[in-house]
């Protein structure tokens, strides 16, 4: 579990202007992570654009990852939804080797009970051969993983190891914190929320800023991992302006249009969803300049 005490990274999936994925802006993508200091990678999330991807197109995305990192820093792959049985049958044909978790978000469009959403991930635990992270984000999937459900699951699912926790109620945070056992990691899914977590106690963060800035926000996450709450938000407050303009226009949209102005990938995103406007991009391009 010590490995994913830190900064996480939310990939994107890059896409050529024909609306391929670019297997060689991956590639710097990765290696833009690992040289600047990450701690892990996360795969086939929603900042992964994954609803829109084929099997294909899922397979080439982790194969070039896990080549890439080569064992450097783990891995984790997404591997979620909204029907258990379907999830169930993944895990039993998926080829886990060289991924070191599972994040599984909860079931989205259903809005299931809290009993419901308890026995969809115990039987997920029965079936996964890898330690779980659970991904509560009410936002997007309509329901909201109560603390006693994850207290419930963190005690009766010893795979069950953490929550990626993106609520937007930093109260449940705290109750999370207190309320699951010690060695449970409690990781922010909300990158302003990530270094308050820390230091209340939490483990760190899965980020989606955190990739196009990897160095001083992973810094700013560790320091507040050891404490250094002053130095820490001196680059907290460095950083605000650059989450607000992400998720301005929604994610990836935003992040991506960062890494175009990083020359890493180009910002094309596939539909429903659309690149960043032209002012946006603007604001984050100035802001990557003088950054």
């Amino acid at each position: 579990m010590k490995h994913f005490k830190g900064t996480g990274v939310a990939l994107v999936t890059p896409f050529n202007n024909d609306g391929q994925i670019d297997l060689e802006a991956l590639v710097k993508l990765v290696r833009y992570q690992i040289d600047n200091g990450v701690d892990y990678l996360v795969v086939l999330g929603t900042t992964g654009e994954t609803a829109t991807l084929s099997d294909e197109e899922k397979r080439l995305v982790k194969k070039c990852v896990l080549e890439t990192c080569n064992g450097c820093i783990p891995v984790v792959l997404g591997l979620g939804g909204n029907n258990t049985q379907r999830i169930l049958k993944e895990l039993e044909e998926e080829d886990f080797e060289g991924f070191s978790a599972i994040l599984s978000v909860s079931p989205y469009y259903n809005k299931p009970s809290q009993e419901g959403i308890y026995q969809h991930y115990k039987m997920i635990s029965a079936k996964s051969p890898l330690p779980i992270i659970l991904y509560n984000v009410p936002p997007r999937t309509g329901s909201n993983i109560e603390v006693e459900t994850v207290a419930r699951l963190a005690t009766d699912c010893k795979n069950i190891i953490g929550i990626k926790e993106a609520a937007g109620d930093f109260e449940q945070v705290l109750e999370l914190i207190r309320k699951t056992p010690d060695d449970f990691l409690v990781i922010s899914g909300e990158d302003k929320l990530a270094l308050p977590l820390v230091l209340a106690g939490g483990d760190g963060v899965i980020s989606v800023i955190g990739q196009g800035l990897p160095e001083t926000f992973s810094k700013m996450i560790r320091m507040g991992l050891e404490g250094k709450s002053r130095e820490a938000y001196e680059l907290f407050y460095s950083l605000t302006e650059s989450i607000d303009l992400i998720f301005a226009e929604g994610n990836p949209s935003g992040i991506k249009s960062m890494l175009h102005s990083l020359k890493i990938s180009e910002p094309f995103v596939r539909l429903p969803l659309v690149p960043a406007s032209a002012d946006l991009r603007q604001k984050i391009n100035t802001f990557v300049t003088h950054f």
